[in-house]
């Protein structure tokens, strides 16, 4: 039978991600709006991005905190072409997004004495067979394919390169081992459900110490620059942005953040989500057509949630779309590059009840593109 009950939300997509409950537009306070963000109060407002960024994360005594342009690629982009190069790397691959750094690494920048670790999506590469007397750069979770690294017990404490860390789904949604990260970057449109096209750089103090005693032998485009005669230009990350951010997105993270701050702060946001994963792996649990891509528990992401299904991949179109055209859930189709799927955002501006309104949705589904 068709189900009655549909989600109250049916935004599920992992990027954009979905609005916080209660959001409205009129709540966002937009003084700054017609204002230059180079005025005084916008000066004050970018500043307090970047302490309220460092104070809600709970960022170590040091640590840089800057908004950059370009969303998480530009961030990821900008910290490879300054700081690599000064040792060799190595770079680790198990989903698309982990892949393009690889490219970036190999064919643009063209380094040397380059390790590349992959693994197929659903797996994680070997960890302990990460070489951290090199640079590391790495995805947290892998948006595409639903596998985080369970945690941070694989990164020493006296590693001698850095660590070079994409995060943009787990920031906010997973426990970061803030002092076995140097470079640290995500984008408003994930797990906070911000707006896009801004990216966020939070750098270690080992960091901000290789992009002074280190010059790549590279042009560098001004978007990238975050040195001037030796020394790290401290503006970028006290809000004197390297371009001209819209200050309504700006506007808007800051809501998100006093969002996050009602929940208890980031241990309420990762509450909330493995709360929403809880819902999913009960269903998964339940039905033996259904299960997650990720074959391992202690790697399943909690946020970008993807799942195979016992069908043809034609038949996994069909049902995204049917979901679509009944307005129960939009955008839950497995990313381009990944296997045919579902991918659904469990992050924390979901609500557990309208995960738990879609399951039957799922089943429903299912039996009708299979029968």
């Amino acid at each position: 039978m068709q189900p009655q009950a549909k989600p109250a939300n049916p935004n599920f997509s992992s990027g954009p991600c979905s609005k916080r409950p209660g959001y409205n537009l009129s709540s966002l306070d937009v003084a700054t709006l017609g204002r230059s963000h180079r005025s005084a109060l916008g000066k004050d407002v970018m500043a307090r991005v970047c302490e309220q960024t460092a104070k809600v994360l709970g960022l170590p005594e040091g640590y840089r905190v800057g908004v950059v342009p370009g969303s998480d690629t530009g961030a990821v982009e900008m910290a490879m072409w300054s700081l690599l190069g000064a040792r060799g790397v190595d770079v680790l691959a198990w989903e698309s997004f982990g892949s393009g750094w690889v490219t970036d690494i190999t064919k643009q920048l063209k380094l040397d004495n380059v390790a590349i670790l992959e693994a197929d999506y659903g797996k994680l590469p070997d960890l302990a067979a990460v070489d951290f007397n090199k640079d590391v750069v790495f995805t947290w979770n892998g948006t595409t394919s639903g596998v985080k690294v369970p945690n941070g017990d694989w990164i020493p404490d006296d590693r001698e390169g850095l660590t070079i860390c994409d995060a943009t789904s787990a920031v906010f949604a997973m426990d970061m081992p803030w002092e076995k990260l140097d470079v640290v970057t995500y984008s408003w449109q994930k797990v906070l459900g911000g707006e896009g096209a801004h990216g966020m750089l939070i750098l270690s103090p080992r960091a901000v110490e290789r992009l002074e005693s280190y010059t790549p032998p590279w042009p560098m485009p001004k978007i990238f620059r975050m040195t001037k005669g030796g020394k790290l230009v401290e503006g970028i990350f006290k809000g004197a942005t390297i371009n001209t951010p819209s200050m309504l997105c700006v506007a808007d993270y800051l809501d998100a953040l006093d969002w996050v701050e009602s929940l208890g702060g980031v241990k309420g946001a990762i509450a909330k989500s493995q709360a929403n994963l809880a819902v999913i792996s009960a269903f998964v649990e339940a039905n033996d057509w259904i299960d997650f891509l990720a074959e391992s528990a202690d790697t399943l992401s909690n946020t970008s949630v993807c799942l195979t299904l016992k069908a043809q991949p034609e038949q996994v179109k069909a049902l995204v779309k049917l979901l679509d055209k009944e307005g129960v859930a939009y955008d839950i189709g497995a990313y381009r590059d990944a296997p045919a799927g579902l991918r659904i955002w469990a992050g924390a501006t979901v609500e557990a009840a309208d995960l738990e309104a879609l399951m039957p949705w799922l089943d429903w589904a299912y039996q009708q593109v299979t029968a």
